[in-house]
């Protein structure tokens, strides 16, 4: 591996045989790992922008195996840092992403991996080792995972959450019931089955986990179905990459006012990209949907049309996942991307589940710090 530099200093190459990987100057000043500039405790950044010299260039650097030596002027400062982590991070690339594109430890997925659901023994994962660590990267992977073997006993979803979160407290408090009531104030309340969505698409911020948890399930249906949202917008963007921008490109509108002195309302696309294209989001459900308004005249026909679209592949039950709950079973879905649903119940029996909210940043930071903990064990 060989270090060079263009004549002002401000860029940093590394050459290995016909790779060349680039690196501008303040980019490397900026993610310096040295004591000065980051925690070694938590791994902070303790400077800011403004401590570095706008001025800033790379007096001389220099490879050594997997160690770079670089020397930064007019600070004077030396910095160590490995090959690995640079290629680990390097920015220097081609992307080839197109609209629409997903994170690559996402897999999209449809009806066909109903014997491969993500399934932990609750006992097992509270145990905290390689199988929560095993759950919980196929919860992020696939957007939801069951629990089996767990207590029959009220509140044991909050054990789920404490697996990797906390519990998101919203106008229906810590938790929900899910049975049949009198005069319900949500359709969810019902024996109707129900078409798959995503939950609260009226919050901003939307609660972005769900947990449903069986304590009874003595009523003939009532299963469970989830649905790959991401893999629905992407089949829509085959079919017709029209129908998937107008969806995109354009805001609906969501509100919920079932109760005294609650007005819940957001105004977001039914399709979410990030800046560069990235699908990050997906929002459906047809009880909550407002008035339209963001959506201009001459392409409300196709944003309608769209709109009926997805709904129809969401309903095909090639994408489905379908699956019954018994006491003391659960499931966690990402409820910014799977939609959830159940077929419709009997008026015999009973059927109750208690369900609450979290947040995926939660999930995501107990995936990587089991994986991280787990790769640090394997060197």
């Amino acid at each position: 591996m060989e270090a060079t530099l263009d004549p002002h200093g401000h860029v940093l190459t590394l050459t290995d045989g016909a790779k060349h990987l680039r690196f501008h100057a303040i980019w490397l000043r900026d993610n310096a790992q040295d004591a000065e500039t980051r925690d070694p405790g938590n791994g902070q950044r303790l400077i800011s922008l403004r401590d570095i010299p706008p001025e800033l260039y790379i007096a001389s650097a220099r490879c050594d195996g997997d160690d770079l030596t670089v020397c930064f002027e007019p600070e004077g400062k030396v910095v160590k840092y490995t090959v690995s982590w640079l290629r680990a991070h390097v920015y220097d690339r081609v992307t080839q992403n197109t609209r629409g594109w997903v994170a690559d430890d996402l897999a999209l997925w449809d009806a066909s991996i109903c014997d491969r659901v993500p399934t932990g023994d609750f006992a097992e994962l509270k145990q905290r080792g390689d199988g929560l660590a095993h759950w919980l990267n196929g919860a992020v992977q696939y957007g939801f995972a069951k629990v089996e073997n767990g207590p029959v006993e009220q509140g044991a979803l909050f054990q789920v959450v404490d697996l990797f979160g906390y519990v998101r407290e919203t106008n229906y408090g810590r938790h929900f019931e899910v049975r049949t009531e009198v005069n319900p104030t949500n359709l969810a309340y019902t024996g109707l089955g129900l078409q798959a969505h995503t939950d609260n698409p009226y919050r901003d911020p939307t609660p972005s986990i769900q947990v449903l948890y069986c304590l009874e399930s003595t009523a003939a249906g009532g299963e469970n179905m989830v649905v790959d949202g991401f893999a629905c917008a992407r089949r829509l963007q085959e079919e017709n990459p029209q129908y998937f921008d107008v969806l995109a490109n354009h805001c609906a509108r969501f509100e919920y006012a079932g109760e005294a002195d609650v007005c819940l309302t957001s105004r977001r696309p039914l399709i979410e990209l990030a800046p560069d294209g990235e699908l990050i989001g997906v929002r459906f459900n047809n009880r909550s949907l407002s008035a339209v308004t963001d959506v201009p005249f001459e392409k409300m026909d196709v944003w309608y049309a769209a709109y009926r679209r997805l709904g129809e592949i969401i309903d095909d039950p090639a994408m489905e996942v379908t699956f019954r709950l018994d006491p003391g079973e659960a499931f966690i879905v990402d409820n910014t991307r799977v939609l959830h649903a159940r077929k419709a119940y009997s008026g015999t029996g009973k059927r109750w589940l208690q369900g609450c909210y979290a947040d995926k940043d939660g999930l995501w930071s107990a995936r990587n710090a089991a994986a991280r903990r787990y790769r640090m064990a394997a060197e």
